[in-house]
């Protein structure tokens, strides 16, 4: 006697989909015989492709070339705390650049992330400031770092005083990177979706609060990725740090005090021609610092993310 199947429990003779290929998946071999169809649109897809070998061979060429000549000439005494003649450690560079990419961001991203929030929520595009404003960002993003270099000097360091310190390098970058922040700050504005805005005003939030609780939340990664790209331009300038914040060889113990960073000692034990091999090693190590500070930034950017 077979044994009864309780109500609801029957089996349910469910297809496995496991095998199913999609009908719309298109493979390398079927794009390439569609562009063969094609001629024009075959030659710009091979002239798009040989760009992108040739952009990451090169990428892969200088920190390859670098990793080689700089990693056997990584040794303990290039890590200690004070700088000597003798050892010419890299660690008060580091601690400086750490010091002046943190004050440069603390001053650049509120100001950037506040100018784009004004000109994509509050001012219309047609607005005669938000062109002004817009057109400065451009000039400024143009302008090279010498000159920046050179302003900073004559501005920060002789006319208000502050002679070569943290302060008067980190207020030079920070004006560097502004427009950076800004304008990838508004594209990210932008690209979020109006009814995002549109729900939460017809839920009663008020217009502050959706900006800060909905769209910038939602705008999240563009705004990282700016902030990552503008710290790049931080750890990586040495012209206008070195009319700035100065080559003292040691670390910079206030905002007032100067100091190289990891860049500029890379340029000054290279242009020396005593010391490469401590300036390839250096340079080792700041490749490294720039991944490892960016891949904290995304990690950070992506829980923000998640959170909201």
């Amino acid at each position: 006697m077979e044994k009864a199947i309780p109500i609801g429990k029957e089996p349910k003779n469910e297809p496995d989909i496991s095998s199913i290929v999609p009908i719309n998946r298109v493979t390398f071999a079927d794009k390439i015989r569609s562009y063969l169809k094609k001629p024009f649109s075959f030659m710009i897809m091979l002239l798009v492709m040989l760009a992108a070998l040739i952009t990451v061979g090169s990428v892969a060429w200088v920190i390859l070339h670098t990793f080689i000549s700089g990693i056997p000439n990584l040794k303990p005494e290039l890590f200690e705390w004070e700088y000597t003649p003798e050892n010419l450690s890299m660690m008060p560079a580091i601690i400086n650049t750490l010091f002046i990419a943190a004050v440069s961001l603390a001053i650049a991203v509120p100001i950037g992330v506040f100018a784009a929030i004004f000109m994509v929520e509050y001012a219309k595009s047609t607005n005669f400031l938000v062109k002004i404003v817009r057109m400065a960002a451009e000039t400024l993003a143009g302008i090279p770092s010498i000159v920046y270099g050179i302003f900073g000097m004559l501005c920060f360091v002789y006319f208000f005083g502050w002679g070569e310190s943290v302060l008067s390098g980190s207020l030079t970058m920070a004006l560097m990177i502004l427009p950076l922040v800004m304008r990838t700050t508004e594209e990210a504005l932008k690209a979020v979706p109006d009814t995002f805005r549109e729900g939460s005003y017809a839920l009663g939030a008020g217009k502050l609060r959706t900006i800060f609780v909905i769209i910038l939340p939602s705008a999240m990664s563009g705004i990282i990725s700016g902030v990552i790209l503008g710290l790049g331009r931080v750890v990586g300038e040495t012209a206008a740090l070195i009319f700035t914040a100065g080559s003292y060889s040691f670390v910079a113990g206030g905002f007032m005090e100067g100091g190289r960073t990891l860049a500029v000692h890379v340029y000054i034990l290279a242009s020396n021609g005593l010391y490469e091999d401590q300036a390839w090693a250096a340079a080792v190590v700041l490749i490294l610092l720039v991944v490892v500070i960016n891949g904290l930034a995304e990690f950070v950017g992506n829980k923000l993310k998640k959170e909201y």
